[in-house]
């Protein structure tokens, strides 16, 4: 789910290119669509709506778990959520393991690859709520982040 950079051997980090974002941008506007059309319902940039939405989805089999490029779709939406909440920033993380599009977080140098969080999961038959993924990779950054005094 998240990774300190340190923890990683060579690591390249670099910003998204315009094809990728607009890749991205595709993504976000074919599940805005799935659920206009099947739920009645659009994309808000609210976390807690929309975390429900993205849960009707798989719940009313909308999408399958075999649909892995909707899902990771899903993903996006989710990456989105989570970089507007904890004010990440989406880039392009290499290593060993190929190229991802990843969320960084720069006080932490932590990242967060939320595209297959949830695809992972339902590929494997894992159901895990999609608030309790939110949940899980939220508190990953916060508990990464130096505490305030007086908190």
């Amino acid at each position: 789910m998240a990774l300190p950079a340190s923890a990683q051997q060579p690591v390249t980090v670099s910003p998204p290119s315009k094809l990728t974002l607009s890749f991205m941008a595709q993504q976000r506007a074919s599940i805005d669509e799935l659920a206009r059309r099947e739920l009645g319902q659009a994309i808000s940039g609210d976390p807690d709506r929309d975390i429900r939405l993205l849960q009707r989805l798989l719940d009313r089999g909308i999408v399958k778990a075999g649909d892995v490029s909707t899902l990771q779709a899903m993903g996006v939406v989710l990456g989105d959520l989570l970089a507007s909440e904890l004010g990440l920033d989406w880039v392009m993380y290499d290593d060993a393991s190929g190229r991802s599009r990843a969320l960084h977080d720069a006080q932490t140098d932590t990242y967060l690859f939320p595209v297959t969080m949830i695809s992972r999961r339902q590929q494997v038959g894992n159901e895990k709520p999609v608030a309790a993924i939110y949940v899980d990779a939220k508190a990953v950054v916060e508990q990464a982040r130096p505490k305030l005094p007086f908190q």
